[in-house]
């Protein structure tokens, strides 16, 4: 089975085109969704946040204070690899062994971090949701409801736009609207089809691109 690896910055649609490839009945596996179950309270990983971080980072009820450990992690490097160590293994290990449940011709993994945790490997071909950066800062402000200084300190603790666009085999530009992606998604479905049931001799490549 074909795993694409749909990657792209913070607050540049890749809910929606995720969205958008669920509709042609493709699974999707969410790297964030598997990071939420994984901090749920009593899970392992939750109990190594607590140990390593302490208290406060919990709110009265016992779930993790995101908003906390996100500010946390953006302004402290070394917070931020000591939580990505404790995550990052287990939520590899999820992505593989869920992409390896389905029998459709293609899934799609998608997964923010993908280049900056080194997870390319796990797929097959990158697809990219790419943004420009005035209208990614001015959603990302709409969405979370934060300064502008918040919002560059969060896309710029992100691989650059430079990296993401170098690795990427498929690019979806996401600067007008949704009517547009439905077209790109529905054209890279057909392909990914395609590719699932012609695969070429370098179709099952992995990538090795780091930082």
């Amino acid at each position: 089975m074909l795993k694409i690896g749909l990657t792209g910055g913070i607050a540049s649609g890749k809910s929606t085109v995720c969205r958008l490839f669920a509709q042609h009945g493709i699974p999707i596996i969410d790297a964030d969704i598997i990071a939420r179950q994984l901090v749920e309270p009593e899970q392992e990983a939750y109990i190594e946040i607590i140990e390593s971080f302490g208290s406060d980072v919990c709110l009265p009820n016992g779930e993790l204070n995101r908003q906390y450990l996100r500010k946390l992690i953006f302004s402290d490097d070394k917070a931020k690899q000591q939580l990505e160590m404790i995550l990052h293994p287990r939520i590899r290990f999820q992505l593989f062994e869920q992409s390896n449940t389905f029998n459709t011709p293609y899934c799609i993994l998608a997964i923010p971090l993908l280049i900056e945790s080194e997870m390319t490997e796990l797929v097959d071909r990158i697809l990219l949701i790419d943004i420009d950066l005035s209208l990614q800062l001015m959603r990302l402000r709409e969405r979370d409801n934060i300064t502008l200084d918040d919002a560059q300190l969060i896309i710029n603790s992100q691989v650059s736009r430079q990296l993401r666009l170098a690795c990427a085999d498929d690019i979806i530009t996401n600067n007008n609207e949704v009517q547009n992606l439905t077209k790109h998604v529905d054209d890279l479905h057909k392909k990914y089809l395609s590719l699932a049931n012609n695969p070429p001799a370098s179709c099952q490549h992995k990538h090795s691109h780091g930082q």
